[in-house]
């Protein structure tokens, strides 16, 4: 199990990669200066 590692208040968050709709992947690295909001949801059609 991946250890669950939080960044402290004002630590730049760690590098994210995550495939995305249609081609592709998204790269926090590539977004660095900019506002990004990612947001984590449980898989579709399941509980909770």
């Amino acid at each position: 199990m991946a250890e669950n590692i939080l960044p402290a208040v004002g630590e730049a968050a760690p590098g994210i990669s995550a495939p995305i709709t249609g081609d592709g992947t998204f790269e926090l690295a590539a977004h660095v200066g900019e506002w990004v909001i990612v947001y984590f949801y449980p898989r579709a059609n399941t509980p909770g």
